[in-house]
């Protein structure tokens, strides 16, 4: 425990939290759309901090720590490679997410393929993203009881009280403002900390030959298949992510969600080339860490690099925790009131109550993901499996409303239930048979539901039009501009 460390992270969270009161004030944030979508009106700078800070977290800093450190560089950066990948297509699809800009993703799949699909959308978001904060939490108290006296259990009591304290408190504006905050923190201190830590061990080639010998390899000594079963579920996440659709729709006009993709692209490599080669080089100097998910905390808590700079790379890593996990219990409180609450009552709530029970559902989620962590310890089994979910139940589906006119609702509708159905049978009555992650089997089958579920049925020609014409009228330049 280093007093430096504890300094730095004590004033980064007293900036978080007085970002959270200044936002919290009822001139920042009046009405629904404020709490959701910062009042659709951020701007580009602070677009590519909120999705680079969003989308980077616990699973990123722990999870894909834990797989560099046990597979190697190599297979790390293969790991990560769906981030840059699922960027490239979230590019052509921002105009159309902002131009739809529903407040979450059943709801966009509503427009499309109607009621059902809402209500088998949002139950597949809960199962996926409740799991998700669960192991930023998780993440954070690991950070927190390297530096403190607490240990991991109270340190993830006290995060979960500091996020959603944020999260209720001022909604994007407040998530927003401090994920650009984060990104900028993050970015300097892992970019920093690569050339101290590799001149630690030596030159390159020294890194490359210290490295255990399945390390070394492109694969980490895992098959082809197993590689791709870890590859998969961080890309089809990501395509189809309800936080950065979210986000894009927060924009201030389609130029700026299409540009900002731009940014969130390049930032992705500033993080994930530096936590693979981090994470691997713990290998070598923190050869017997007994927990891999800290591997590359532990350079910083055991004194790898120097303390400033160690203090700055803990506070980044809880900062991106903290955010991500603001984030997506904004985002799921959203599927609670919008999904279920208001479309099954039906009643007419005004803004300042849609705010109030907003909020509540936030602290609802807090809760039920705090419970689910205590089951569920491991980090980067959890992300895993929470990742796959939310890739083969909802993105086949995202993906065809926007990019193919043929895609129907039955065709949706079955790929969401088999999609989910196979990862939940493959991974708990069948245990994982020859330790193939579940997405190398729920994915096609969820893939192969869509489409002859839509090639054996007609699509709804009036929703499809209206999205269509949804699209145009706010894509279309009028008047030398993008609105």
């Amino acid at each position: 425990m280093q007093t430096v460390h504890i300094i730095v992270l004590v004033l980064y969270l007293a900036v978080m939290v007085a970002i959270g009161v200044y936002f919290t004030r009822g001139s920042k944030v009046a009405t629904g759309d404020d709490f959701m979508f910062a009042g659709r009106r951020l701007p580009n700078i602070v677009m590519i901090g909120t999705l680079l800070a969003t989308w980077v977290g616990s699973g990123t800093i722990i999870g894909g720590a834990n797989f560099a450190y046990t597979y190697g560089p190599f297979a790390g950066l293969i790991f990560f490679a769906g981030t840059p990948i699922g960027i490239l297509v979230l590019f052509f699809a921002a105009a159309k997410v902002r131009a739809l800009a529903k407040y979450t993703v059943p709801e966009l799949l509503e427009a499309r393929f109607g009621p059902t699909t809402r209500m088998v959308g949002a139950l597949v978001i809960l199962l996926a993203y409740v799991g998700i904060i669960a192991y930023q939490l998780i993440g954070g108290g690991y950070v927190i009881s390297l530096v403190t006296p607490l240990s991991t259990g109270q340190a993830t009591v006290a995060l979960a009280v500091l996020v959603t304290f944020l999260a209720i408190g001022g909604g994007l504006f407040s998530v927003a403002w401090t994920d650009f905050l984060s990104a900028m923190v993050i970015v300097f201190s892992l970019v920093v900390s690569v050339p101290i830590v590799l001149a630690a061990i030596g030159s390159p080639a020294d890194y490359l030959a210290e490295l255990p010998e399945t390390s070394q390899q492109l694969t980490g000594g895992l098959s082809g298949l197993q590689l791709l079963g870890f590859f998969l579920p961080l890309l089809l996440l990501i395509l189809a992510d309800q936080n950065m659709y979210q986000r894009l729709a927060a924009a201030r006009d389609a130029g700026t969600a299409r540009s900002s993709t731009v940014g969130f692209f390049l930032g992705s490599f500033l993080i994930i080339i530096p936590v693979a080669l981090l994470a691997a080089a713990a290998s070598v100097v923190l050869p017997n860490l007994e927990d891999a998910d800290t591997a590359v905390l532990s350079l910083a808590s055991e004194g790898i690099v120097p303390a400033v700079i160690g203090g700055l790379l803990l506070a980044g890593a809880l900062a991106f925790i903290v955010t991500t996990a603001t984030s997506f219990m904004l985002s799921v409180g959203g599927n609670l009131l919008y999904d279920f609450y208001l479309r099954f009552t039906k009643r007419e709530v005004s803004d300042h109550s849609r705010l109030r029970l907003h909020r509540l559902a936030v602290l609802l989620v807090a809760l039920c993901a705090y419970i689910l962590g205590q089951f569920f310890p491991t980090v980067l089994e959890l992300q895993i499996h929470s990742y796959t979910i939310y890739g083969v139940g909802i993105t086949p589906a995202v993906i065809g409303m926007l990019f193919w006119r043929r895609v129907t609702t039955a065709g949706a509708l079955a790929s969401m239930i088999s999609g989910a159905a196979a990862v939940l049978i493959w991974e708990f009555p069948l245990g994982k048979p020859m330790e193939l992650n579940s997405v190398l089997i729920a994915l096609p089958i969820s893939v192969l539901a869509l489409v002859v579920g839509s090639l054996l049925t007609k699509p709804d020609e009036q929703r499809q039009r209206a999205v269509e014409e949804a699209i145009n009228e706010h894509t279309q330049p009028t008047g030398g501009s993008t609105r």
